[in-house]
């Protein structure tokens, strides 16, 4: 069985469990501007592509 994903209140502050929940939701601004950077990142055809190995 695999490990839950997620943060536990027992061990979280609220704040904690707040940007946790945020980074995951897909209606969120910051969700949403964090793909788009990573995306924009590993498309060779973009600005702000970011070459590597």
């Amino acid at each position: 069985m695999s490990k839950p994903h997620g943060v536990s209140g027992n061990t979280h502050t609220q704040q904690q469990c707040n940007h946790y929940a945020n980074q995951h939701n897909p209606n969120n601004a910051a969700h949403t501007a964090n793909n788009n950077n990573h995306a924009n990142q590993c498309n060779p055809n973009n600005s702000n592509y970011k070459g590597g190995k």
